[in-house]
């Protein structure tokens, strides 16, 4: 985690179980897409998700829900210096 905090230079990232509703939207207005995350990371309110190795980024919502609006690969170093 100290890694993870020094190179977002969040000190408030942490991870967060991946056992919640995780969505994203497909900007459609259709129904949201469900995702399976292995890994969640917060950092403050946005989140980095990490589903069939892609990184979605997202918002983490008063429910504990994430809804993501776009995946920004599979590299976890470039998804951080997209937040």
């Amino acid at each position: 985690m100290d890694r993870l905090r020094a190179h977002s230079g969040d000190a408030r990232a942490v991870p967060l179980s991946p056992d919640r509703h995780v969505y994203v939207e497909d900007g459609s207005g259709g129904d949201p897409e469900p995702l399976r995350p292995s890994y969640v990371l917060a950092f403050g309110e946005l989140c980095l998700v990490d589903h069939d190795g892609e990184w979605y980024m997202g918002s983490l919502h008063d429910d504990g829900s994430v809804g993501c609006w776009a995946a920004y690969g599979a590299d976890l170093a470039e998804a951080i210096r997209n937040l």
